[in-house]
């Protein structure tokens, strides 16, 4: 009998419970590649699994973690073969499918991507689904027709792992790009990271109105609810607005206006189902458009056994930038 160490969900009569536990390998679930990870990260959404907060796991007892970064020990899929270094973001990983925070895992090959030459496992899990998904984002602004010319572009819930990648990749791009934070001692951080302008979290919080002053030409959103509403209604004719998050709801209580009046789109952003052609092309654009000293400015390591305290901190806002998770 092989064991190894996993951070398990399990639910009873007492409700749900987390620990540091032993894992039995022959409880892993069906998959055509077996990987060791040894980076990982703590996304907003491990933090829902992990405290309960919402519910994300679908299945117990359920090895949590979204990101995992590591070598292949064995493979039946022809893509792959021992040694090689992958990425695995998603696909049910800590809902449906036994998850990252572990010392082994078993998924399907379709869900890998190889990591890039130019970077270590580390860097891929610094980087994690929050970095992933920010790329989309800008990716997506990019096709709706959103370049620097149009004009400033706004990025909210900025200190936070989407927000913070967003901010870096605008910014290297150039972008001229407004940080909207709840917390005014992170300016520092956010003009670090290229932030133009901070702007307080507060001004996105009323009411808002159907159609207000246009402001920006897009932007990237992980706060959803009301903040979204008023971002939309003061983006510029023609602008876009790229919705990854939900971080103050899943409501949206906006009107039509700024899509009909203005011609502003709302792009959806999905990084769990997302095509392997579109991840590739991400991971490819991380490589290439994000600043790696950016990176690791906004980056935190933790080992394995801190994950189960730092999940509440995400949660409550009291993390900035990226965590990465060494497994060990």
């Amino acid at each position: 009998m092989t064991t190894f160490k996993a951070i398990v969900i399990d639910k009873g009569e007492a409700g749900q419970s987390v620990a540091l536990k032993d894992f039995d390998e022959k409880d892993l679930m069906e998959g055509d590649v077996t990987v060791r990870p040894e980076w990982s990260t703590i996304n907003y959404k491990d933090g829902l699994a992990i405290t309960g907060k919402a519910p994300v796991v679908r299945r117990f007892p359920m090895i949590a973690g979204l990101d995992l970064a590591g070598t292949v020990e064995n493979s039946s899929h022809p893509d792959w073969k021992a040694g090689d270094r992958v990425i695995c973001n998603g696909w049910g990983l800590s809902e449906t499918h036994l998850g990252a925070y572990a010392q082994k895992a078993r998924v399907k090959g379709q869900w890998l991507v190889r990591v890039p030459e130019t970077m270590s496992a580390r860097d891929t899990m610094a980087i994690g689904t929050a970095g992933y998904t920010a790329m989309l984002s800008v990716i997506a602004l990019e096709r709706a027709g959103v370049t620097p010319d149009k004009g400033p572009v706004i990025v909210t819930g900025s200190a936070g792992g989407v927000g913070s990648v967003a901010v870096a990749l605008l910014a290297k791009l150039g972008y001229q790009v407004i940080a909207s934070t709840g917390r005014p001692q992170e300016a520092d951080y956010l003009k670090g990271l290229g932030a133009a302008e901070i702007l307080d979290r507060k001004e996105l919080e009323g009411p808002p109105k159907p159609l207000a002053k246009e402001r920006w030409a897009g932007g990237v959103d992980s706060v959803g609810s009301t903040t979204l509403a008023n971002v939309l209604s003061m983006t510029r004719y023609g602008g876009a607005v790229a919705a990854c998050g939900l971080a103050a709801g899943m409501d949206l209580p906006a009107s039509v206006a700024p899509f009909i009046l203005r011609g502003v789109s709302l792009l959806g952003i999905d990084s769990v189902m997302c095509p392997l052609p579109r991840r590739k092309e991400a991971w490819k654009r991380l490589e290439t458009d994000l600043d790696r000293a950016k990176l690791a400015a906004m980056t935190t390591e933790i080992a394995l056994s801190e994950v189960i305290g730092t999940a509440p901190k995400i949660l409550s806002g009291g993390v900035r930038g990226r965590i990465v998770v060494k497994i060990g």
